[in-house]
């Protein structure tokens, strides 16, 4: 099976739909754009399929090259067959690729190396015979390859370097490393057991066993990190045996051969001291491999729910970093993000301190006409939290409040970025800033930030930072090519995401603009340097200019199909006032009804462009964001003792792992929903239920004041 028929077989889709996407991906194209404006040639694959058809195509393809490595240096030997190549290009792996050459590669020296040089290998083979009889007697054949000079004293030296010769020969053999990965992972048990005479977060894991194949992947990632911090000691439990009767049957021979003893020594030798701990190591790798794997799906999930968040419009904001001794930095931003005002109160001090600040909150909330208190949700969020509470309902405003999560604020605060943006403010007031601005805008304020601090994972600093990275990148990418960005207002951060722009170009844009005032036209991006024609192809149908004399501008219209865009409104009676008036609602629907396939035929285009085109003009300068369920305001607060068990509280999703979801219910604490929990049917994984962002309804059923924890339920209580 070639290379495109095997993509094809993995993601269900036709070899025709891979052999086409594959070149559009060799071409330069970005997955967003492929996604968006070539779905005529791939026949309609959003961007999670792409990704995933470009990480194997990847990966593949890197096999191929590992392959076309491993016979260039085995023919270099001179010890190429048609046989063994043929075994290289049937390989699915790496691992396989490397298992074959494992015989052929320069070896370090080694136990069977010192005995190849001192002339052994004869016996070794004779030994592997296993004849009936040997005519001297063995021992004595032994004895005439005793060499003082070679370091062979006598028979049983020689003996043991043949038997080492044996040993690793079987070691070195792909098809029997196969077979015991494959047993070992069957059979055997991974195990942890305590490393340290103290409690700790790992407690569970101090005599824990599971069957290697059964154990999901967040348990392995907790055993790594108990491992890596040690407390814990870990390793794969497999039953000796049912390898060896495995070796036994392949290499050892019926009979009663003088040789039979010597071989089984070899084979028990070969399996404890060469391959059972390398396979634990394989094996364990694996596992983490697979575990990260799952976590990275996971984490990406849960972090373009994130981004996809509704923003909070039309809002003047105040943030709210919370902290004890070096106060609370306020920040309060207009509608459009911009900083209006900065101060800092200390609202858990003194009397004469808490009469302050509530002077300075007062003062900022009705000189700013501030809408929404966004309160942070680290250090004394939950003293700031009463203290916001009670001081709007003392002042009877329709102002509110909301608990923002604040992860990654410090790390973005103290970045290079930040002192960029804000060279005037300290650390902590540009953290204000950046709670305020994240409740306004999620994606454009998040984009600022290494997706890895956003804290939406589970054990994401275990991870390989180079896998990790690259998946929640293209999260990113696909969340903010999803949504488009005006080209007038946009950060340089956020511009870096856009289809065919790099930081660079994303720089020289704010520059350009800048200089130059704002954008008239889409097409004048093309002015700025490092935006060529590939460049420009990949971006516009991206890139939002509002007043622009062209209304389709500030569409996800792409520039290659405005003539078929303005065609169509000819046709059907529109003009493009009536698109800026937004008269044209509901056309999409009736293209469908009255035949898209004719009108497409007429338009020159394929159906897929034409009905994103219709349901772009539709809804010009839209926001998908805007139908989504916006973040709850508080008006009070809640004390984790006032939680009982049976009370009924509506939260939100704040993070989904493996084994269920944390809900803020407005406590500080975030309540975990047990996947057992979730529904009242079988939930193989939470994601199948929630997500992060979701408003849901939920029941406390316990709480653990001194621990502070709640355990919460999603399951309609028994008579209601």
């Amino acid at each position: 099976m070639d290379m495109m028929q095997k993509l094809a077989a993995e993601l269900s889709l036709t070899v025709d739909q891979v052999e086409k996407t594959v070149a559009l991906i060799d071409e330069g194209n970005t997955i967003p754009f492929i996604s968006r404006y070539r779905k005529e040639v791939t026949g309609g694959l959003d961007d999670t399929v792409l990704r995933k058809l470009e990480e194997r195509l990847r990966y593949l393809r890197s096999i191929e090259a590992r392959k076309a490595e491993v016979i260039k240096l085995i023919t270099e030997q001179e010890k190429m067959t048609p046989e063994l190549e043929a075994q290289i290009m049937a390989a699915n792996t790496i691992t396989e690729v490397d298992d074959i050459y494992r015989p052929f590669r320069p070896h370090r020296k080694t136990r069977a190396s010192v005995a190849r040089e001192r002339g052994l290998e004869p016996l070794a083979e004779a030994l592997l015979a296993q004849q009936p009889s040997y005519d001297p007697v063995l021992e004595d054949y032994a004895a005439t390859f005793v060499d003082e000079e070679k370091g062979v004293a006598d028979a049983a030296a020689a003996l043991q370097g043949a038997m080492d010769i044996i040993a690793e020969d079987i070691s070195d053999s792909a098809e029997y490393r196969k077979k015991i990965r494959f047993l070992t992972f069957r059979n055997a048990m991974l195990q942890s057991k305590q490393a340290k005479e103290e409690d700790s977060v790992y407690a569970q894991y101090y005599d824990y066993s599971e069957p290697v194949h059964k154990v999901p992947g967040h348990r392995v990632l907790a055993i790594n990190r108990g491992e890596k911090e040690e407390f814990l000691k870990v390793a794969i439990d497999m039953p000796a045996e049912i390898v060896l009767n495995y070796l036994f049957h392949e290499v050892v021979k019926e009979g009663n051969s003088p040789a039979k003893q010597y071989v089984e020594a070899a084979v028990t030798d070969s399996y404890e001291r060469l391959i059972a701990p390398s396979v634990e190591r394989e094996i364990r790798n694996d596992l983490f491999d697979t575990a990260c794997d799952g976590a990275i799906v996971l984490f990406s999930d849960n972090l373009r729910h994130l981004l996809m968040q509704a923003p909070i419009k039309g809002k003047t904001v105040l943030g709210f970093d919370p902290g004890y001794a070096h106060g609370c930095k306020l920040a309060v931003v207009d509608k459009t993000g911009k900083v209006l005002d900065t101060a800092v109160i200390y609202p858990t001090q003194s009397a004469k301190r808490v009469e302050e600040a509530k002077m300075i909150m007062k003062r900022l909330i009705t000189a700013h006409k501030v809408d929404v208190v966004a309160i942070g949700n680290g250090t004394a969020s939950r003293e700031s939290e009463k203290f916001v509470a009670e001081l709007l309902k003392d002042m009877k405003v329709s102002t509110k409040y909301i608990i923002v999560s604040e992860s990654g604020a410090s790390v973005y605060s103290a970045s290079k970025l930040a002192a960029e943006e804000f060279p005037e403010f300290d650390v902590m007031q540009r953290s204000a800033v950046s709670i305020a601005r994240r409740l306004q805008d999620p994606l454009a304020e998040l984009v600022k930030i290494d997706p890895k601090a956003i804290g939406v994972g589970q054990y994401q600093h275990d991870m390989k930072p180079a896998r990790l990275d690259e998946s929640l990148t293209g999260v990113v990418e696909d969340c903010v090519n999803s949504v488009g960005v005006d080209l007038n207002t946009a950060s340089h951060s956020l511009l870096s995401y856009i289809s065919g722009i790099n930081a660079t170009s994303a720089k020289n844009i704010v520059k350009y603009r800048e200089e130059n005032g704002e954008f008239k036209t889409r097409s004048e991006v093309l002015k700025v340097p490092r935006i060529g024609a590939k460049a420009y192809e990949q971006c516009a149908g991206f890139l939002r200019v509002p007043g622009s004399r062209e209304v389709l501008d500030n569409t996800g219209v792409h520039p290659e199909s405005y003539e078929a865009a303005h065609a169509l409104l000819g046709l059907l009676g529109y003009t493009e006032e009536d698109v800026r008036a937004g008269k044209l609602n509901g056309i999409a629907d009736k293209i469908r009804r009255d035949g898209a396939k004719a009108l497409a035929e007429k338009l020159g285009i394929g159906e897929p462009t034409l009905l994103d085109i219709a349901a772009e003009l539709e809804k010009p300068g839209r926001d998908l964001r805007d139908d989504f369920t916006p973040p709850e305001l508080r008006a009070d607060v809640l004390e984790l003792t006032d939680l009982k068990p049976g009370m009924q509280l509506t939260g939100t999703v704040r993070n989904v792992i493996d084994f269920g979801a944390f809900v803020d219910i407005g406590v500080h604490q975030d309540g975990l929903v047990h996947i057992s929990q979730l529904s009242d049917r079988f939930v193989k994984h939470p994601a199948e239920v929630v997500k992060v962002g979701d408003i849901v309804k939920v029941y406390v059923l316990s709480v653990d004041v001194q621990k502070k924890r709640i355990a919460l339920s999603m399951k309609t209580p028994k008579g209601e």
